[in-house]
Protein backbone atom coordinates (compact mmCIF):
# COMPACT_ATOMS: atom_id res chain seq x y z
CA UNK A 1 0.00 0.00 0.00
CA UNK A 2 1.29 3.36 -1.41
CA UNK A 3 0.40 5.78 1.86
CA UNK A 4 2.02 8.95 1.07
CA UNK A 5 4.82 7.06 -0.67
CA UNK A 6 5.80 7.44 -4.43
CA UNK A 7 3.36 6.02 -6.31
CA UNK A 8 4.93 3.79 -9.45
CA UNK A 9 3.86 4.14 -12.65
CA UNK A 10 3.81 2.56 -16.68
CA UNK A 11 3.32 -1.06 -17.35
CA UNK A 12 6.47 -2.61 -16.03
CA UNK A 13 4.34 -5.72 -14.69
CA UNK A 14 3.10 -6.34 -18.32
CA UNK A 15 4.19 -9.75 -19.03
CA UNK A 16 3.22 -11.12 -15.58
CA UNK A 17 -0.10 -9.61 -15.97
CA UNK A 18 -0.81 -11.11 -19.49
CA UNK A 19 0.08 -14.55 -17.83
CA UNK A 20 -2.08 -14.25 -15.19
CA UNK A 21 -5.03 -13.41 -17.78
CA UNK A 22 -4.04 -16.37 -19.61
CA UNK A 23 -3.87 -18.56 -16.21
CA UNK A 24 -7.07 -17.36 -15.23
CA UNK A 25 -8.90 -18.90 -18.85
CA UNK A 26 -6.69 -22.34 -18.66
CA UNK A 27 -7.72 -23.14 -14.94
CA UNK A 28 -11.62 -21.69 -14.85
CA UNK A 29 -12.48 -22.22 -18.46
CA UNK A 30 -13.96 -20.28 -21.21
CA UNK A 31 -17.57 -20.93 -19.34
CA UNK A 32 -16.70 -19.95 -15.91
CA UNK A 33 -14.86 -16.90 -16.74
CA UNK A 34 -18.27 -15.65 -18.68
CA UNK A 35 -20.48 -16.14 -15.07
CA UNK A 36 -18.53 -12.79 -13.71
CA UNK A 37 -20.44 -10.62 -16.32
CA UNK A 38 -21.43 -8.94 -13.98
CA UNK A 39 -18.97 -6.85 -11.71
CA UNK A 40 -19.46 -5.98 -8.40
CA UNK A 41 -21.59 -2.33 -8.12
CA UNK A 42 -20.97 0.65 -5.74
CA UNK A 43 -24.00 0.40 -3.69
CA UNK A 44 -23.46 -3.64 -2.72
CA UNK A 45 -19.92 -2.51 -1.15
CA UNK A 46 -20.42 1.10 -0.09
CA UNK A 47 -19.50 2.53 3.48
CA UNK A 48 -20.12 5.57 5.31
CA UNK A 49 -18.86 7.02 8.10
CA UNK A 50 -22.27 6.35 10.52
CA UNK A 51 -21.59 2.16 9.47
CA UNK A 52 -20.39 0.19 12.16
CA UNK A 53 -17.12 -0.55 11.64
CA UNK A 54 -16.86 -4.15 11.92
CA UNK A 55 -20.64 -5.06 11.01
CA UNK A 56 -19.70 -2.94 8.15
CA UNK A 57 -16.65 -4.88 7.41
CA UNK A 58 -18.47 -7.94 7.87
CA UNK A 59 -21.40 -7.25 4.95
CA UNK A 60 -19.28 -6.47 2.30
CA UNK A 61 -17.20 -9.24 3.05
CA UNK A 62 -20.37 -11.19 2.64
CA UNK A 63 -20.96 -9.20 -0.76
CA UNK A 64 -17.26 -10.60 -2.11
CA UNK A 65 -17.81 -13.89 -1.30
CA UNK A 66 -20.95 -13.75 -2.48
CA UNK A 67 -19.79 -12.35 -5.85
CA UNK A 68 -16.36 -14.73 -6.09
CA UNK A 69 -19.57 -17.88 -5.94
CA UNK A 70 -17.80 -19.07 -2.06
CA UNK A 71 -20.91 -19.65 -0.63
CA UNK A 72 -18.97 -21.90 2.49
CA UNK A 73 -16.44 -19.22 2.96
CA UNK A 74 -16.49 -17.08 5.91
CA UNK A 75 -14.39 -13.84 7.11
CA UNK A 76 -13.79 -12.78 9.74
CA UNK A 77 -12.38 -8.97 9.97
CA UNK A 78 -10.25 -7.19 11.85
CA UNK A 79 -7.99 -3.93 12.00
CA UNK A 80 -4.54 -3.71 13.43
CA UNK A 81 -1.67 -1.91 12.94
CA UNK A 82 0.43 -2.96 9.98
CA UNK A 83 2.79 -2.38 7.24
CA UNK A 84 0.78 -3.74 4.15
CA UNK A 85 -3.55 -2.90 3.73
CA UNK A 86 -4.25 -6.30 4.75
CA UNK A 87 -3.42 -10.03 4.66
CA UNK A 88 -5.91 -13.28 5.16
CA UNK A 89 -4.77 -16.78 6.87
CA UNK A 90 -5.10 -19.11 3.78
CA UNK A 91 -6.33 -22.55 6.04
CA UNK A 92 -8.60 -25.04 5.10
CA UNK A 93 -11.58 -23.05 5.80
CA UNK A 94 -14.72 -22.63 5.93
CA UNK A 95 -13.48 -19.85 7.96
CA UNK A 96 -10.89 -17.54 7.29
CA UNK A 97 -9.33 -14.53 9.12
CA UNK A 98 -8.75 -10.62 7.90
CA UNK A 99 -6.82 -8.01 8.70
CA UNK A 100 -6.98 -4.85 7.21
CA UNK A 101 -4.46 -1.98 8.25
CA UNK A 102 -5.87 0.26 10.90
CA UNK A 103 -5.88 2.91 8.55
CA UNK A 104 -9.34 1.57 7.02
CA UNK A 105 -11.09 2.65 10.43
CA UNK A 106 -11.04 6.31 9.01
CA UNK A 107 -10.73 5.49 5.35
CA UNK A 108 -13.96 3.35 5.01
CA UNK A 109 -14.59 4.20 1.70
CA UNK A 110 -11.38 1.74 0.74
CA UNK A 111 -12.51 -1.27 2.94
CA UNK A 112 -14.60 -3.00 -0.17
CA UNK A 113 -10.88 -2.82 -2.14
CA UNK A 114 -9.23 -4.15 0.86
CA UNK A 115 -11.53 -7.20 1.28
CA UNK A 116 -11.98 -7.45 -2.73
CA UNK A 117 -7.99 -8.58 -2.85
CA UNK A 118 -7.82 -10.63 0.50
CA UNK A 119 -10.89 -12.30 -0.88
CA UNK A 120 -9.53 -13.50 -3.65
CA UNK A 121 -6.74 -14.79 -2.30
CA UNK A 122 -9.28 -17.35 -0.75
CA UNK A 123 -10.76 -17.84 -4.00
CA UNK A 124 -7.49 -18.51 -5.98
CA UNK A 125 -6.36 -20.64 -2.55
CA UNK A 126 -9.03 -22.89 -3.32
CA UNK A 127 -8.69 -23.14 -6.92
CA UNK A 128 -5.05 -24.33 -6.34
CA UNK A 129 -4.19 -21.70 -9.04
CA UNK A 130 -1.27 -19.90 -7.89
CA UNK A 131 2.45 -18.15 -9.21
CA UNK A 132 6.03 -18.68 -7.94
CA UNK A 133 6.98 -16.00 -5.80
CA UNK A 134 5.04 -13.49 -3.52
CA UNK A 135 5.39 -10.84 -6.38
CA UNK A 136 3.89 -12.71 -8.97
CA UNK A 137 1.39 -14.11 -6.82
CA UNK A 138 0.46 -10.70 -5.70
CA UNK A 139 0.25 -9.72 -9.07
CA UNK A 140 -2.18 -12.85 -10.30
CA UNK A 141 -4.28 -11.72 -7.22
CA UNK A 142 -4.92 -7.92 -8.23
CA UNK A 143 -5.48 -9.32 -12.20
CA UNK A 144 -7.78 -11.98 -10.93
CA UNK A 145 -9.80 -9.80 -8.85
CA UNK A 146 -9.95 -7.06 -11.23
CA UNK A 147 -11.00 -9.66 -14.68
CA UNK A 148 -13.66 -11.24 -12.09
CA UNK A 149 -15.01 -7.91 -11.57
CA UNK A 150 -14.25 -6.41 -8.14
CA UNK A 151 -11.05 -4.65 -9.23
CA UNK A 152 -12.26 -1.46 -10.42
CA UNK A 153 -12.13 -0.90 -6.54
CA UNK A 154 -8.55 -1.16 -6.16
CA UNK A 155 -8.09 1.33 -8.89
CA UNK A 156 -10.66 3.57 -7.35
CA UNK A 157 -8.78 3.64 -3.96
CA UNK A 158 -6.16 5.28 -6.07
CA UNK A 159 -5.25 8.73 -5.20
CA UNK A 160 -2.60 11.29 -5.40
CA UNK A 161 -1.59 14.94 -6.04
CA UNK A 162 0.82 17.43 -4.78
CA UNK A 163 0.11 16.96 -0.89
CA UNK A 164 -0.82 12.86 -0.54
CA UNK A 165 -0.71 9.66 -2.42
CA UNK A 166 -2.40 6.40 -1.94
CA UNK A 167 -2.69 3.23 -3.74
CA UNK A 168 -3.73 -0.57 -2.80
CA UNK A 169 -2.55 -3.28 -4.82
CA UNK A 170 0.77 -4.36 -6.41
CA UNK A 171 -0.10 -3.51 -10.10
CA UNK A 172 0.08 0.34 -10.94
CA UNK A 173 -2.30 2.44 -11.84
CA UNK A 174 -2.17 1.97 -15.59
CA UNK A 175 -1.93 -1.88 -15.36
CA UNK A 176 -4.62 -2.07 -13.16
CA UNK A 177 -6.72 0.28 -16.33
CA UNK A 178 -5.17 -2.33 -18.68
CA UNK A 179 -6.86 -5.10 -16.72
CA UNK A 180 -10.09 -3.52 -16.54
CA UNK A 181 -10.40 -2.29 -20.12
CA UNK A 182 -9.25 -6.16 -21.20
CA UNK A 183 -12.25 -6.98 -19.22
CA UNK A 184 -14.26 -4.14 -20.95
CA UNK A 185 -13.65 -5.17 -24.42
CA UNK A 186 -14.67 -9.22 -23.82
CA UNK A 187 -18.04 -8.32 -21.62
CA UNK A 188 -19.01 -4.64 -23.05
CA UNK A 189 -18.94 -3.11 -19.62
CA UNK A 190 -17.88 0.62 -19.12
CA UNK A 191 -16.21 0.33 -15.26
CA UNK A 192 -15.59 4.30 -15.59
CA UNK A 193 -19.02 5.58 -14.69
CA UNK A 194 -18.28 3.96 -11.12
CA UNK A 195 -14.62 6.08 -10.59
CA UNK A 196 -14.64 8.46 -7.41
CA UNK A 197 -11.39 9.16 -8.32
CA UNK A 198 -10.70 11.43 -11.29
CA UNK A 199 -7.03 9.66 -11.25
CA UNK A 200 -8.26 6.11 -11.33
CA UNK A 201 -9.95 7.90 -14.69
CA UNK A 202 -6.83 8.89 -16.69
CA UNK A 203 -5.45 5.56 -15.67
CA UNK A 204 -8.30 3.38 -17.22
CA UNK A 205 -7.87 5.86 -20.06
CA UNK A 206 -4.20 4.72 -20.25
CA UNK A 207 -4.76 0.88 -19.57
CA UNK A 208 -7.21 1.47 -22.77
CA UNK A 209 -5.27 2.34 -25.21
CA UNK A 210 -2.61 0.05 -24.20
CA UNK A 211 -5.51 -2.82 -24.30
CA UNK A 212 -6.36 -1.43 -28.17
CA UNK A 213 -3.50 -1.82 -28.84
CA UNK A 214 -2.77 -5.61 -28.45
CA UNK A 215 -5.86 -5.42 -31.19
CA UNK A 216 -3.01 -3.84 -33.59
CA UNK A 217 -1.10 -6.33 -33.83
CA UNK A 218 -0.21 -8.45 -37.19
CA UNK A 219 -1.23 -10.60 -38.24
CA UNK A 220 -4.41 -9.27 -37.14
CA UNK A 221 -6.17 -7.45 -39.95
CA UNK A 222 -7.11 -4.60 -37.45
CA UNK A 223 -2.88 -3.96 -37.35
CA UNK A 224 -1.30 -0.20 -38.90
CA UNK A 225 0.08 0.27 -41.56
CA UNK A 226 3.77 -0.24 -39.84
CA UNK A 227 2.89 -3.01 -38.74
CA UNK A 228 1.88 -4.87 -41.36
CA UNK A 229 5.17 -3.57 -43.55
CA UNK A 230 7.67 -4.84 -40.51
CA UNK A 231 5.22 -7.90 -40.88
CA UNK A 232 5.77 -8.51 -44.76
CA UNK A 233 9.36 -7.61 -44.04
CA UNK A 234 9.80 -10.19 -41.48
CA UNK A 235 7.65 -12.92 -43.56
CA UNK A 236 9.93 -12.51 -46.29
CA UNK A 237 12.67 -13.27 -44.33
CA UNK A 238 11.08 -16.44 -42.76
CA UNK A 239 10.66 -17.80 -45.93
CA UNK A 240 14.09 -17.26 -46.75
CA UNK A 241 15.26 -21.37 -46.97
CA UNK A 242 18.39 -19.92 -45.26
CA UNK A 243 16.73 -18.82 -42.50
CA UNK A 244 17.26 -20.47 -38.68
CA UNK A 245 15.01 -22.60 -37.94
CA UNK A 246 12.36 -20.21 -36.08
CA UNK A 247 12.53 -16.57 -36.80
CA UNK A 248 11.52 -13.97 -33.62
CA UNK A 249 10.29 -11.06 -35.29
CA UNK A 250 10.21 -7.83 -34.47
CA UNK A 251 7.03 -8.40 -33.15
CA UNK A 252 4.97 -10.27 -30.79
CA UNK A 253 4.67 -13.05 -33.58
CA UNK A 254 6.93 -15.40 -34.71
CA UNK A 255 7.49 -17.92 -37.69
CA UNK A 256 8.19 -21.46 -38.07
CA UNK A 257 9.81 -22.10 -40.92
CA UNK A 258 7.64 -24.76 -43.16
CA UNK A 259 10.11 -27.58 -44.73
CA UNK A 260 7.67 -30.21 -45.81
CA UNK A 261 4.83 -28.43 -43.45
CA UNK A 262 3.64 -24.91 -44.94
CA UNK A 263 5.03 -21.63 -43.25
CA UNK A 264 3.54 -20.74 -39.54
CA UNK A 265 2.88 -17.49 -38.07
CA UNK A 266 2.08 -17.81 -33.89
CA UNK A 267 1.15 -14.76 -32.10
CA UNK A 268 -0.58 -13.78 -28.83
CA UNK A 269 -4.47 -14.22 -28.48
CA UNK A 270 -5.72 -10.30 -27.99
CA UNK A 271 -7.83 -11.38 -25.32
CA UNK A 272 -6.44 -14.15 -23.41
CA UNK A 273 -2.77 -13.88 -24.48
CA UNK A 274 -2.82 -18.27 -25.56
CA UNK A 275 -0.57 -18.15 -28.50
CA UNK A 276 -2.40 -19.09 -32.01
CA UNK A 277 -0.58 -20.83 -34.62
CA UNK A 278 -1.56 -20.72 -38.43
CA UNK A 279 -0.92 -21.34 -42.05
CA UNK A 280 1.16 -18.35 -43.52
CA UNK A 281 -1.43 -18.00 -46.45
CA UNK A 282 -3.12 -14.56 -46.50
CA UNK A 283 -6.62 -13.74 -45.21
CA UNK A 284 -7.26 -16.71 -42.64
CA UNK A 285 -9.82 -16.94 -39.65
CA UNK A 286 -8.66 -18.10 -36.62
CA UNK A 287 -10.22 -19.33 -33.28
CA UNK A 288 -8.45 -19.17 -30.03
CA UNK A 289 -9.14 -22.78 -28.18
CA UNK A 290 -9.20 -21.18 -25.11
CA UNK A 291 -11.48 -18.27 -24.71
CA UNK A 292 -13.16 -19.08 -28.22
CA UNK A 293 -12.58 -14.90 -29.70
CA UNK A 294 -12.76 -15.26 -33.44
CA UNK A 295 -9.70 -13.27 -35.02
CA UNK A 296 -9.18 -12.00 -38.44
CA UNK A 297 -6.00 -12.16 -39.85
CA UNK A 298 -3.88 -11.77 -43.22
CA UNK A 299 -1.22 -13.74 -42.72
Amino acid sequence: MANGGPVEHGFPHLETVRAAVTALYRRLSYDTVRTFSASVVPADVAFCDTDDLYLGAQRVARELVRHYRLPDARMIVSFREMTHAASVELAAGPEYFVELNDRFRTHRRDIGAALAHEVMHVYLHRLGLSFAGTRDNEILTDTATTYLGAGWLLLDAYREDAASSQKLGYLTPEEFGYVLAKRALVFGEDPSVWFTSPQAYTAYVKGMERARRDERQPPLTAAGWAGRRRYARDRRHAQDPHAGAVLAAGGPYSFTPGGREPLRVSFPCPTCHQRIRVPVRGRVRARCGLCGSVLECDT
